[in-house]
């Protein structure tokens, strides 16, 4: 399966993927609002959460697929499923016992995460019981992870890009069925998260047992000592430290400001979550999926030529660039009419919309970093260079924190992905310039002219979105739901025509845009 074709793949199953995972937070919206209830949940959730994205998404895959591939291309297909198996006997043990000490000690966990809530309160004593009933998924999304990090690596992407459908399913099941059974919905919503982590796992299981890649991560208490004397092991857990902070900056500072929102106003953290939530549908369908995708094939292209990995590196750019910067423009202009469509019902009142579209707004402005760093970071790691990630990892997390000093006082909760926004924008400009520098990336011709194009059409996108978000009152049409999701899908479709119509006017038409690299 060729590059585009993988992508395809990827990006169909993450859309589907978001489109469930929209529906899973609508509900949630309806059912919660945002106060102290909701806030509970977020904040118990905020951890397994960070670890699916570190995971699945992020650290555990660029430290464990290039060594993988290597060892796939180098020793066979054997060779890499032993590797796996090695792997999994030893991340199962080591998480085994994080998650007993995260379950003992749920209070500490929760004073870590949300300093700002009163120890002995009612809501945090709830956020501790879900927390202590949630923390076992990190395991299980862990070696989901792993199974789905050794199942891109023999090109089987449907599986693991499908595999987050399944928590989304479950939690969507778990609110409507399990929900009125339980004196706070939050609780049923715990359970749907445990129950979609299994669904997970088995599905992806079955997956390894049909490319014959079994593995058996609970032979881990035998095989542990073999596991950690074992030099590739050790390569892949030596480069995970490192790799959790140079690539999940955004999620890292993410942890902090949950910290610091819990001492605003309530409901600042769901505000924060909801509008997150909304973030990580662009996000995900292409930087996630692309990242996914490019982590593999640099990998390979690393070790043959400089030509081929910048011919790869700048396929991916050129395609996030023309889909990322309509997308960070129309989540900015566009923010209470996606908020009110999706968020607006049951116990989300308009406050909630007013502030939810507040902190999406702040995400827009960093949209292009948070999706670029999925794209640059694997350019280093594909050449397994992981201390250069790191320092400028440190450098983004603590100028973060610093812009959090002026934005937090100045625009209360919305400062927060402010300042994230910030940081993303600066980790992808650091990651670039340090490829350009290292002299691991070579663009082509072209670039100013391509970019320019780009610009101008999401320019006279975003001039028409403007326009037409004028004509209507988001909010006053809950009255009239299916009127509203006409209206909003409407301008969306409109805000397309334009935009590849300009494009098309100035010579970029969607084949071109997409064309794959020549010899993928």
């Amino acid at each position: 399966m060729n590059l585009l074709k993988s992508a395809a793949v990827v990006s169909a199953m993450t859309l589907l993927s978001r489109i469930t995972g929209l529906i899973r937070e609508t509900i949630t919206a309806r059912l919660l609002g945002a106060g102290a209830e909701s806030d509970a949940f977020f904040i118990a959730f905020r951890i397994p959460n960070l670890l699916r994205r570190l995971f699945a998404e992020g650290a555990f895959s660029q430290a464990f697929i290039p060594i993988l591939s290597q060892t796939n291309a180098v020793e066979g297909k054997a060779a890499a499923v032993d590797l796996a198996r090695r792997v999994s006997s030893l991340l199962f043990v080591t998480l085994l016992l994080i998650v007993v000490l995260g379950v003992l000690g749920g209070s500490w966990v929760v004073m870590g995460m949300a300093s700002g809530l009163e120890v002995g309160s009612d809501q945090f004593e709830l956020t501790v019981l879900l927390t202590q009933w949630m923390f076992p998924y990190i395991l299980l999304i862990s070696m989901v992870a792993l199974a789905s990090g050794l199942l891109n690596t023999f090109r089987s992407f449907a599986l693991p890009a499908f595999a987050p459908v399944l928590l989304n399913i479950s939690f969507i099941a778990g609110a409507l069925l399990l929900a009125p059974y339980f004196d706070e919905a939050v609780k049923a919503f715990a359970i749907a998260v445990m129950v979609g982590g299994v669904l997970q796992v088995v599905v992806l299981w079955y997956g390894l047992a049909r490319t014959g890649c079994w593995i058996n991560p609970f032979a881990g208490f035998g095989t542990i000592k073999a596991a950690w004397s074992d030099e590739q092991v050790r390569r892949v857990l030596k480069n995970m430290v490192p790799a959790t902070l140079a690539v999940s900056v955004a999620q890292i500072s993410l942890i902090i400001n949950t910290n610091i929102a819990s001492h605003l106003e309530k409901g600042s953290v769901s505000w924060i979550s909801y509008g997150d939530r909304l973030m990580e549908f662009p996000t995900a369908l292409l930087g996630v999926a692309l990242g996914t995708v490019l982590l593999p094939s640099l990998s390979a292209a690393a070790t043959r030529s400089h030509e081929e990995f910048s011919r790869l590196m700048d396929w991916g750019l050129r395609l996030t660039v023309v889909f990322v910067l309509p997308a960070a423009i129309g989540m900015g202009l566009f923010s209470e009419a996606l908020v009110a469509l999706l968020f607006h019902y049951g116990r989300f009142d308009a406050v909630d919309v007013a502030m939810t579209s507040q902190a999406v707004v702040a995400y827009s402005l960093g949209l292009a970093g948070l999706v670029l760093v999925k794209i640059l970071a694997p350019g280093f790691y594909a050449k397994q260079d992981i201390r250069t990630p790191v320092i400028i990892g440190i450098g983004v997390v603590v100028t973060t924190q610093l812009m959090n000093l002026v934005f937090v006082p100045l625009y209360g909760h919305a400062g927060l992905p402010l300042s994230i926004s910030g940081g993303a924008l600066l980790n992808a400009a650091v990651l670039y310039w340090g490829l350009r520098r290292r002299g691991l990336y070579t663009p082509s011709t072209g670039w100013a002219m391509y970019f320019t194009k780009v610009l101008l059409a999401a320019v006279a996108m975003g001039v028409g979105l403007w326009f037409m978000n004028q004509q209507f009152d988001w909010l006053a049409m809950a009255t009239t739901p299916v009127l509203r999701i006409a209206a909003v899908l409407g301008v969306i479709a409109v805000c397309g025509l334009i935009y590849f119509a300009v494009l098309a006017v100035l010579g970029l038409n969607p084949r071109r845009l997409i064309r794959k690299p020549a010899g993928q």
